[in-house]
């Protein structure tokens, strides 16, 4: 609700403000919206589940990159380049043992 100084009161349930980790977003679209599944994939499980998914107009999914776009260069800004996956050799062990063949 928008209060007389036209500001939006938002609250959060402490479960919701708990958040979920996800290290993969699967991104697909109709024509009249874009769907976003988070999901927390973890090394050596065939399986993995949907933690969250937002459903997003196509005008607010765009919304979205631009302001996901401002938070990352500020990002940038203060703590340097964010390094792209493709860009760092990850060892293929995870930390976990070495695979064998």
């Amino acid at each position: 609700m928008e209060n007389a100084n036209n500001q939006l009161n938002i609250e959060i349930s402490e479960e919701v403000a708990e958040g979920e980790y996800a290290n993969l977003a699967i991104i697909t679209h109709s024509h009249a919206e874009f769907v976003i599944d988070f999901v927390n994939v973890m090394p050596g499980t065939p399986k993995s589940r949907v933690k969250s998914r937002i459903i997003l107009t196509p005008q607010h999914a765009k919304r979205f990159m631009k302001a996901l776009t401002e938070n990352i260069s500020r990002f940038e800004d203060v703590n340097g380049e964010i390094k792209d996956l493709e860009e760092i050799q990850l060892p293929m062990n995870f930390g976990g043992p070495a695979a064998q063949a």
